[in-house]
C-alpha cells in the first residue's frame, strides 16, 4: 500500500481519512498570510492528526477546546497585533482639509518671522550704548552753543567798533594815546600791522586719535601731539619779544583768554581749535621770527622733530586780527 492511502503501524493498517481533522479557525481570526503550495495537487490536501485509535485502537480521540486561553493568545498575537487602543486613536483622527493645512503653516510662519525680528531688535538694543546717545546730543549742544556765542561775540565787535567810529566823529578830547594803546594790548578793538605767523600741526601718526587717551601722557606706546603747554610756551616767548596782538586759529587773546585743555581738545578761551594751530602775531617780524626760530630754540626744534612736529614760520607786511571777547565784570570797577 502506498503512503498516500495508509500508514502501518503495530501489525494494523488504518486509513488517513479516518483522522480526526484538526481545530478549526474561525473565518475572522484566519491568518493573514497562507503557506504557499507549489504542488499542482494542492488544491485536494488538508490537515489531519494522525488517530491514535486508528494507531493503536485504544485511544479515545481528544479534540481541542474552543475557548483555550492560549490559543486565544497565538490568535490575538498572529491575526491583531496591533494595541486596541493604539487602532482606537488612529480611527478617532479627524481628517484635515488641505485649507486649514495650508492656513496653519502660514500662521506659523508668520510667527516665526515675527519671533526672529523682535528678538533681533531686542539683541540690537542690548548691545547699543546709551551713553553714546547722550555723547551726541551733549556735542549737539556744544556746538549750537559755540555758534551763538560766535554770533554773540560778532556782533558786540561790531557794535564796539560802531562806538569807536562815532567817538572818533565827535572828536573825543578824553581818548588819549594810552587808552588806544590799553585797548590794543587787552584785544578790546581789532588792530592791523606786520608781523609773522607761526604754525604747527600734528604727526599724520596722530591723526584721528580718539583712544580716550590724555595726549600729554609721555610713553612709548603713545604719539606726541601739540599740546597746550607748547602753545602757552610759545606764546609767552612772543610777548616777551615785543608782540603787540596775538590770536590762535583766529581767535584774539585777551586778558580773559586762556589756552587750556578740555578732554581731547584744546580751547581758546571757550573756543575749541584742531591742527593745525596757527599763531598770528603784530610786531616786529624780524626780532618775532628770530626768537621762535630754530636757531634761538634748537632743544624745543628737537623736540618737536622727534615726534614729527615741524614748526613753520613765515613772515607778513600786513596782520589784521579780530577784537577779543570780553565778559562781563562783576566784581570789578573803576576807582574814583
Amino acid at each position: 500500500m502506498s503512503g498516500a492511502d495508509g500508514i502501518a503501524g503495530n501489525g494494523g493498517v488504518f486509513d488517513v481519512a479516518d483522522a480526526a481533522p484538526s481545530f478549526p479557525v474561525a473565518p475572522e481570526s484566519a491568518t493573514v498570510r497562507r503557506r504557499a503550495a507549489f504542488s499542482s495537487s494542492f488544491a485536494g490536501l488538508d490537515s489531519h492528526h494522525a488517530s491514535l485509535a486508528a494507531a493503536g485502537g485504544h485511544a479515545s480521540r481528544r479534540r481541542r477546546r474552543s475557548n483555550d486561553d492560549s490559543l486565544r493568545l497565538i490568535d490575538d498575537l498572529t491575526n491583531r497585533p496591533m494595541d486596541p487602543l493604539f487602532s482606537d486613536s488612529r480611527l478617532a483622527q479627524r481628517h484635515v482639509s488641505a485649507w486649514e493645512r495650508w492656513a496653519t503653516r502660514v500662521v506659523v510662519f508668520v510667527i516665526c518671522i515675527a519671533v526672529g525680528l523682535y528678538g533681533s531688535a531686542f539683541v540690537q538694543q542690548l548691545h547699543t550704548d546709551p551713553r553714546k546717545t547722550v555723547r551726541q546730543n551733549w556735542a549737539s549742544e556744544l556746538e549750537a552753543i559755540n555758534t551763538q556765542f560766535d554770533k554773540l561775540t560778532a556782533e558786540v565787535g561790531s557794535l564796539q567798533a560802531q562806538v569807536t567810529d562815532q567817538s572818533n566823529k565827535l572828536g573825543d578830547v578824553g581818548r588819549t594815546g594810552t587808552m588806544v594803546q590799553d585797548e590794543m594790548m587787552t584785544g578790546a578793538v581789532p588792530v592791523k600791522g606786520e608781523g609773522i605767523t607761526l604754525t604747527l600741526a600734528n604727526p599724520i601718526a596722530a591723526d584721528g586719535n580718539d583712544d580716550g587717551t590724555y595726549h600729554r601722557d609721555n610713553t612709548s606706546s603713545q604719539v606726541k601731539v601739540v599740546t597746550d603747554a607748547d602753545l602757552q610756551m610759545l606764546v609767552s616767548l612772543l610777548w616777551q619779544s615785543g608782540a603787540e596782538a596775538m590770536a590762535i586759529n583766529g581767535y584774539r587773546l585777551g586778558v580773559q583768554t586762556s589756552i587750556r585743555t578740555a578732554g581731547q581738545t584744546i580751547m581758546i578761551g571757550v573756543n575749541p581749535v584742531q591742527s593745525p594751530y596757527t599763531i598770528a602775531a603784530i610786531g616786529d617780524r624780524d626780532t618775532l621770527a628770530d626768537v621762535v626760530g630754530s636757531k634761538s630754540q634748537p632743544a624745543l626744534y628737537a623736540s618737536f622733530a622727534a615726534a614729527g612736529i615741524y614748526p613753520q614760520v613765515s613772515k607778513s607786511k600786513s596782520i589784521t586780527l579780530e577784537a577779543a571777547a570780553s565778559g562781563n565784570l562783576s566784581y570789578a570797577g573803576k576807582d574814583e
